[in-house]
């Protein structure tokens, strides 16, 4: 546990903070303490001083996440309006991007400056650091696809720029080193007409609409697609759609995507993840390997 006091900062360092308002599913326990750094310097200075055995845990828009309802020790990092932007790069095809900033954000920027082939950011529920940590995708293409490089801070302070093919991009996953906060990235795309870039983030937000639960407390996608397979269909053919444990829920519209209908607590909608992954095991032979994050300790 961390003992006061901590390092100084120029940010904002809150004990015992609520992190069911800040996450989705709007459930699970407190961090011992949340910062919210003012900019990369502090971020990079606190690290820097903070007792190396002390966890730390970066916090997006808390979508693909399930903080257990005894909460997170340590410091839970939230990047915030100091680290969420998206600018036009030099040649006219990058985007720069602050580590808080949301896909929404940056396929509008893109849209608006006549840059094709980040569409597909707009339908990623979280911020940059999230789906760049994730190699993040939807839509036939993924963040490995346009990157060019990262900035991170890692866990001792220092900041250091990662080119896109240091991170070992696989299917939802990189190897970005352990407790590096992503605060930077570049992206690529090409010229394209403003007006066509704008309607194919339409046709995306509308298929996601109509296909997904997006109105409703959920963490977004559940499980990673299996090779060969797509993980809603398996969950479907095990008899798991609109399976419920207390007031957690599969859900009946998309059955990858599991629903806080009421009261439910993180413990419940981790257990109905378990139980879904063993009727689909026992039904299939294929084990789902989890794609939200759960994080924390149990109550």
């Amino acid at each position: 546990m961390v003992t006061p006091p901590l390092p100084a900062v120029r940010g904002r360092l809150t004990p015992k903070a609520p992190l069911s308002p800040l996450v989705w599913f709007k459930t699970g326990g407190p961090a011992e303490w949340l910062f919210e750094p003012a900019d990369v310097e502090d971020l990079a200075g606190f690290l820097a001083a903070l007792d190396p055995a002390t966890p730390v845990y970066p916090l997006g828009l808390g979508s693909n996440l399930i903080v257990r309802d005894g909460g997170l020790p340590g410091v839970v990092v939230r990047l915030g309006k100091p680290l969420s932007y998206a600018k036009v790069g030099d040649d006219g095809t990058t985007l720069v991007c602050g580590g808080g900033t949301s896909g929404i954000l940056v396929s509008s920027t893109a849209r608006d400056a006549g840059i094709a082939g980040v569409e597909f950011l707009r339908s990623i529920p979280g911020t940059v650091g999230g789906f760049v940590r994730m190699n993040g995708g939807a839509y036939g293409r993924e963040v490995a696809d346009v990157l060019v490089d990262c900035t991170v801070v890692l866990r001792n302070g220092r900041i250091a720029t990662l080119a896109a093919a240091d991170l070992g991009y696989t299917y939802r996953h990189s190897a970005l080193p352990e407790g590096a906060i992503v605060v930077a990235a570049t992206f690529r795309g090409t010229p394209g007409d403003p007006a066509a870039i704008g309607a194919e983030m339409d046709r995306i937000a509308a298929e996601r609409e109509a296909s997904q639960p997006l109105r409703s407390r959920t963490g977004g996608s559940t499980f990673k697609n299996p090779a060969g397979h797509k993980a809603w269909a398996l969950i479907d053919a095990a008899g798991c759609r609109g399976l419920t444990r207390g007031d957690a829920q599969v859900s009946e519209k998309h059955c990858n995507f599991l629903l806080n209908v009421g009261n439910a607590t993180s413990a419940q909608i981790e257990a109905l993840g378990e139980e879904v992954r063993d009727k689909v095991k026992a039904q299939s032979g294929v084990t789902l390997e989890w794609e939200i994050q759960r994080v924390g300790v149990e109550a």
